[in-house]
């Protein structure tokens, strides 16, 4: 079963680490980036998809993606 997360948080070093980290425990990457600003915070906000293939093949939805 493939299972999906789409990752977001300013763009800075610390979200970088966070799609490393989720590289590092199987996930890919899928598709491009995003970015948008937060005009209310003047931050700039990245987000990107990751994919994952999981033993089983019904998915349920109380299953905890980042633990996958």
């Amino acid at each position: 079963m493939k299972v999906y997360r789409f990752l977001t948080g300013p763009d800075d070093s610390s979200f970088c680490h966070r799609i490393t980290a989720a590289l590092n425990k199987g996930w890919e990457l899928h598709g491009s980036p995003s970015l948008t600003f937060n005009s209310v915070t003047g931050q700039m906000i990245a987000g990107q998809a990751v994919v994952k293939d999981v033993p089983g093949k019904d998915y349920d939805p109380e299953m905890k993606l980042a633990d996958q």
